[in-house]
């Protein structure tokens, strides 16, 4: 099958982010919301007085107060607690800013926490998300969180605690969102990496990017380093442990930008670091990858299957996967990780190379959904 380099395309933001005359407030995540709720209906719970403010940790370590809508206690013998926190999104266009991220607390007989989802919070029905199917579609940075959280109060493992997140409105609210394709069914999913929300979609932050090129390149620098967010930035440092803090630029949904800057300020080398989804859009000749302007390509992950070695059962099952993860987990269960991988890192390296004129070398690497290790580059870190 021979290759066809894809058209390159840096679709326009959308219209309700391009114009922003005053500086982006940060929000917090519907994790970190429900995380305050669990460890407020929790305290309320242990305590006997529902708690107005509650503080909780983010992952990065940064501790944080969210004050509590509400927070009702029921007697024995039902003994349970229920609270309410508010979500701030700040300036982010986000479709939960106002959701009321609600957590039930009750005892149970055996010691350990056990979370479920609630209505409002959606079902997981389709593979690919890192989530199992049939269960609640909280990720795992938020379970993580709300289990932190908790602990605080009581000691999980003497006590058995229920946690059940629910959103009222929730199934409403994911209309407006991704979850139905994706098969998050019944409500929205409770997100976040960081327990912040930073307003990337917007013209502001497409600014801050072409901002952090200038500054590396004002300070010497000649090789700039592309990540997607926070797990990916992780992984791009143990990567390239040598390189100043200010190589390392989060370029969100503007790759594009990005290398415009980095050519224009005669930068001298670009390494992109990203996941499976990305790095497809960008394999696709996409430079600016909003989920509203740009969808993953599966035939282009069907035809990097083929290429790559895979039978005609494999390449059908990823061109018709559900999400970029998704293809990657078919790989890594056929044992073509490696080499499809590889094979989508070339792919994305053309695309940039081709992007900016051949004017800077281009290494791309691709990094597990934990941003723990390398699985698949370019070239320059071959297995």
């Amino acid at each position: 099958m021979t290759y066809a380099e894809p058209p390159l395309r840096e679709p326009d933001l959308p219209r309700t982010a391009k114009v922003r005359p005053t500086a982006l407030r940060t929000g917090w995540t519907t994790g970190a919301c429900a995380t305050a709720a669990a460890k407020a209906a929790v305290t309320a719970l242990v305590t006997g007085t529902p708690p107005k403010e509650v503080e909780i940790g983010l992952p990065a370590g940064q501790r944080v107060t969210f004050p509590v809508a509400r927070c009702d206690l029921t007697p024995p013998p039902a003994a349970q607690a229920e609270a309410v926190v508010v979500k701030d999104a700040g300036d982010d266009p986000d479709v939960t800013h106002g959701a009321q991220l609600t957590a039930t607390v009750g005892w149970r007989a055996e010691p350990g926490l056990r979370l479920d989802g609630g209505p409002g919070v959606g079902t997981v029905t389709k593979p690919g998300l890192g989530l199992a199917v049939g269960g609640p579609a909280i990720n795992d940075t938020p379970r993580r969180m709300i289990g932190e959280a908790v602990a605080e109060v009581v000691d999980l493992t003497e006590v058995g605690v229920s946690v059940v997140i629910s959103v009222p409105g929730g199934e409403v609210m994911a209309r407006k969102t991704t979850n139905r394709r994706l098969g998050i069914l019944g409500g929205i999913s409770i997100l976040g990496t960081t327990g912040i929300v930073r307003p990337f979609s917007t013209a502001s932050w497409r600014a801050s990017v072409v901002q952090a090129v200038h500054v590396m390149a004002a300070q010497g620098e000649r090789t700039v380093v592309l990540c997607t967010g926070g797990r990916t930035e992780r992984a791009a440092r143990a990567l390239l442990p040598e390189l100043p803090e200010v190589c390392f630029v989060e370029v969100g949904d503007f790759t594009g930008a990005a290398v415009t800057a980095a050519v224009g300020d005669g930068m001298t080398s670009v390494v992109f670091v990203g996941m499976a989804g990305k790095l497809a859009k960008l394999a696709a000749g996409i430079l600016m990858t909003h989920y509203t302007r740009s969808r993953v390509d599966l035939s282009l992950l069907g035809a990097v299957t083929a290429e790559a070695g895979g039978d005609a059962d494999l390449v059908s099952a990823v061109a018709a996967a559900n999400t970029g993860r998704h293809a990657y987990e078919l790989w890594e269960a056929a044992g073509l990780l490696g080499p499809a991988g590889d094979l989508l890192c070339r792919r994305v390296r053309q695309v940039l190379l081709r992007f900016a004129g051949h004017a800077v070398a281009v290494d791309v690497a691709m990094v597990d959904f934990a941003g723990s290790r390398t699985v698949a580059s370019s070239g320059r870190w071959a297995a």
